[in-house]
């Protein structure tokens, strides 16, 4: 069992870098772990961290004005390798959500299967949600997703996902839980058809 996902409001980070790819997420030099845990420290490494291994003092995760739950960064992100340690490096860090115009297919299902809401919205809305959360840090967004809706300051839109995930992520299930919270049903069909 994961988190349970149905509604979250939060201050968000704004990211307006586009083309982010998983090296970036999470340096591949960082990949030793098989546990999903402590990945977060490395998160953005390459650009948190100088060659001194001193913060980075114009890297809006080094900068204290920013915090909370949602990640809002630009178009194409998770693009590159398909490795799932970077939606376990984000999950750790304490982001529940990543907003963006595009995400990489397998970095999108990597999220997903890993209790991380990649939330799909158009290039306008993008671009309106990362100027109005850099001009004000303490910007709340809500995200349901039951509604598959995403709000800010009177502004909404909707998001598409998939409703095996979309049940997944309500219920706090991975795959194996979902088929055991099935095992009524499959006993059934399986008495029925035996």
């Amino acid at each position: 069992m994961k988190e349970k996902f149905t509604t979250l409001t939060s201050t968000a980070v704004p990211l307006p870098i586009e083309n982010i790819d998983t090296d970036q997420v999470i340096p591949a030099r960082f990949l030793k772990a098989t546990t999903r845990e402590g990945f977060g420290d490395n998160l953005f490494r390459d650009w948190r961290y100088d060659a001194q291994n001193q913060p980075i003092a114009d890297f809006v995760l080094n900068n204290k004005s920013y915090s909370g739950k949602i990640l809002v960064a630009g178009k194409n992100f998770g693009c590159g390798s398909s490795r799932e340690h970077a939606a376990w490096a984000i999950y750790d860090y304490g982001f529940r959500v990543v907003v963006s115009s595009f995400f990489a297919d397998i970095f999108k299902n990597n999220a997903l299967n890993n209790g991380l809401l990649p939330v799909v919205v158009t290039d306008s809305f993008l671009q309106a949600i990362l100027d109005e959360t850099k001009r004000n840090a303490q910007t709340r967004v809500t995200i349901n997703l039951e509604n598959q809706t995403i709000e800010f300051n009177n502004q909404k839109e909707s998001f598409e996902i998939n409703a095996y995930k979309k049940a997944c992520l309500i219920n706090g299930y991975d795959d194996i839980d979902y088929l055991i919270s099935l095992n009524k049903e499959i006993k059934e069909f399986d008495l029925a058809h035996a």
